[in-house]
C-alpha cells in the first residue's frame, strides 16, 4: 500500500495533522475510533466518505510511527 495515497499532511487542512486523502479526517480520529471497539464497517457506516484502505491505512502509518527507533529533541 502507498501510504501516500491514503495519507496526506497539508499545513491549511486539520492543523497539518495527518489526515485520510486530504478530508477533515485525522488519521488519530481513525485510531481512536478503532481502539474504542469500533469495527471497521461501524466506522464506515458512520462516515460514508471513508473506504476500507482509508482504515488499514490509518494503522500502516500507525505501524510505521512505531517503528522509530530514536527520537531527538531540541534543545530548548
Amino acid at each position: 500500500m502507498n501510504l501516500t495515497e491514503r495519507i496526506t499532511i497539508k499545513p491549511d487542512i486539520c492543523h497539518g495533522k495527518p489526515t485520510i486523502r486530504g478530508l477533515r479526517y485525522p488519521v488519530e480520529m481513525i485510531l481512536e475510533l478503532l481502539s474504542s471497539g469500533m469495527t471497521p464497517d461501524e466506522i464506515l457506516a458512520d462516515y460514508e466518505d471513508l473506504e476500507r484502505e482509508d482504515i488499514f491505512a490509518a494503522l500502516a502509518f500507525a505501524t510505521r510511527l512505531t517503528q522509530i527507533k530514536r527520537v531527538e529533541l531540541a534543545a530548548v
